[in-house]
């Protein structure tokens, strides 16, 4: 009887650190963890980023500015480490919101904004005013690449011709002004601007004036060249002649009866054909 008494007094007893055991899992499973931030390793340096999304020519301002603690060992380079050593100056290349406002993507101080800060040293911006044909129905945006095509007769001739005159060239702004016609009514003309260097801006402007242009749109990534004679309008209707083919269902030309000669040897008439 005693013996009994001590193995349920022993189950018992196992049984209660089980479910002790079980109930302290659970609540330690259950407790909410409390994160606790890691101190950086290094020293941090104050970086300036953008508040907002800055576009190409914007002029930084003092709300387009934050300042964040940047790891050391890991700042971009060209950062600016305060809001005056950007604040003034335009954008060159657009910057989205919440990225470090380096040095390569402003211009310098007193530069001011718009369009002519984004234009490289030696390089001018040529505008054309075009349709909706001309302009490819719109698709010639900023960054996007033409070839610029040009119709006109030549001199002395009375042949109309085409060719490209300009290739990969890149638009840099494209836009609409307000002009009259002859009537003296407003009505609005897409502006496109073109980058383009001093020798082909003077092509550019004289085909503009003296023919009709036309732009090509390419792949962006396409930067090859092609070399080409130009296409007049003699030469559309021209070409190889093509071979004469019999039409179908038309009667074979006969071919003429063989040549039949009655030759007698010895008695023997023998008839010979050629």
């Amino acid at each position: 009887m005693k013996r009994r008494k001590i193995l349920i007094s022993l189950t018992l007893a196992i049984f209660s650190g089980l479910l002790a055991g079980y109930s302290a899992l659970r609540y330690l499973e259950e407790r909410p963890v409390t994160l606790v931030a890691a101190e950086p390793e290094g020293e941090a340096n104050s970086v300036a980023i953008a508040a907002r999304d800055l576009d190409v020519g914007a002029i930084v301002q003092e709300d387009d500015v934050l300042l964040v603690s940047w790891p050391s060992e890991a700042v971009p380079e060209g950062y600016a480490a305060s809001a005056g050593d950007v604040v003034g100056r335009g954008v060159i290349t657009s910057v989205r919101a919440n990225e470090p406002l380096l040095s390569s993507k402003l211009a310098e101080l007193g530069s001011g904004g718009g369009l002519p800060i984004t234009i490289p040293s030696g390089m001018r911006a040529v505008s054309v005013r075009v349709d909706d044909v001309i302009g490819v129905a719109g698709f010639v945006l900023p960054s996007t690449r033409v070839d610029v095509l040009v119709t006109l007769t030549p001199p002395g001739s009375s042949d109309t011709a085409s060719r490209v005159i300009l290739q990969n060239v890149r638009a840099v702004a494209a836009g609409q002004e307000i002009q009259r016609d002859e009537d003296g009514t407003p009505m609005t003309v897409t502006v496109i601007t073109l980058l383009v260097t001093p020798e082909n801006a003077e092509r550019l402007v004289l085909a503009a004036s003296q023919g009709r242009i036309q732009m090509a749109l390419r792949n962006t990534l396409d930067v090859d060249s092609t070399d080409t004679s130009g296409s007049r309008v003699s030469g559309l209707l021209s070409g190889p002649r093509r071979p004469v083919v019999a039409r179908r269902g038309a009667a074979p030309t006969p071919e003429p009866p063989p040549s039949v000669v009655e030759i007698f040897r010895g008695g023997v008439r023998t008839l010979v054909s050629y």
